[in-house]
């Protein structure tokens, strides 16, 4: 047992027998750790790239040539590795394409850098020299390699749509997806301030419904929700709706918690239970005669309401996620409202908040 204990004072200090390496070692370390990962990732790059299996604790199988979603599989402890984990993700949630050739170009780097410092040159001096590199690179891309999107015309974004899917599984089928892709950026273009061109990507819904091909699957202007109307008896279809997106319920109001109410007479009881159904009732009410036709919630509208809209011609969804409805509101010029109240206590609708 004793031998666990003794340290070695020419290695270390360190408790239990630990062992401090720096320098070189450490260095050659990393950079091994760094090329191992490129080594995995490096045969699933480009459009003839191989997939990989890879099999979990539980035995679960994923299959994939998409660099972040091997290296989120893969097990990593190694310190210079997890960063290179941590790159690849960023890569993904930033531009969400080029995560293996980001890693695979690291990698690159960090073994040139490892050779130029076996050469005796200074780490400060490969980093101030790789800093210089990226600036002229880029530089280069701006001046030389840049073409304005608006200049290119159709032809060529479908071919870098192309070239993007080429090496996923969508790839087999031709122009088909290229030609939505480019269609619905398109379709959410926007300019700010600047006169500047902006693609908001995430403008872009896509919506998900099993049991078709997908080949079967089309792209319009619009916003499509996959939620149920709240009634079989309301109209499919509203021309030239108005249309308002609330964050609260339209149900039977309730009490506060720690509210207590003392009544000595039963009628008042029943008093109290109607007066809690007419606040509601009054609030669709007032929603209907602001010409609202169609109503999005992303919280719930009980039965008796939902008769109301739909006797009135008014259409609603109910349980709508928060996401969409801003999508909604945006779209339509409508705002996303939280409450009816207004600053003189009241409840009423402001016009401008209907889309």
């Amino acid at each position: 047992m004793s031998g666990i204990f003794s340290t070695n004072n020419q290695d270390s200090a360190l408790f239990i027998g630990g062992s401090r390496v720096s320098g070189q070692e450490v260095r050659a370390q990393n950079v091994m750790a760094a090329l191992s990962i490129a080594n995995v990732i490096k045969t699933s790059l480009g459009p003839v790239g191989l997939d990989k299996m890879l099999v979990d604790d539980v035995g679960d199988v994923t299959i994939s040539n998409d660099g972040a979603t091997i290296l989120q599989l893969l097990e990593v402890e190694h310190p210079a590795g997890k960063i290179l984990v941590k790159l690849a993700q960023q890569q993904d949630t930033e531009v969400g394409d080029g995560t293996t050739s980001v890693v695979i170009i690291a990698a690159e780097l960090l073994r040139r850098a490892n050779e130029l410092i076996k050469n005796h040159i200074h780490p400060a001096t490969v980093i101030t020299g790789y800093r210089l590199a990226c600036k002229e690179a880029c530089k280069f891309i701006a001046d030389q390699m840049a073409l304005k999107v608006d200049k290119l015309g159709r032809e060529p974004l479908v071919s870098v749509a192309m070239t993007t899917i080429s090496s996923k599984i969508l790839g087999t089928y031709g122009t088909f997806f290229a030609d939505m892709a480019v269609d619905s950026l398109s379709a959410v273009k926007t300019t700010d301030f600047r006169g500047k061109a902006r693609y908001p990507v995430n403008a872009v819904n896509i919506l998900k419904a099993k049991g078709a091909s997908a080949r079967e699957s089309s792209y319009f202007t619009g916003y499509a929700l996959y939620r149920p109307f709240t009634s079989p008896a309301m109209k499919r279809s509203v021309k030239n709706p108005k249309i308002m997106v609330i964050d609260f319920d339209i149900t039977k109001t309730r009490m506060k918690m720690g509210v207590n109410i003392v009544i000595d007479n039963p009628d008042e009881l029943e008093a109290i239970r109607k007066r809690e159904m007419d606040i509601s009732s009054e609030r669709a009410r007032m929603i209907l005669d602001a010409g609202v036709t169609a109503v999005f919630s992303t919280r719930g509208i009980d039965d008796v309401y939902v008769k109301m809209f739909a006797e009135a011609g008014a259409i609603t969804v109910t349980r709508v996620p928060k996401d969409d409805a801003r999508r909604i509101a945006k779209g339509t010029g409508a705002s996303l409202i939280t409450t009816l109240a207004n600053l003189d206590g009241d409840e009423s609708i402001d016009v401008s908040s209907i889309g």
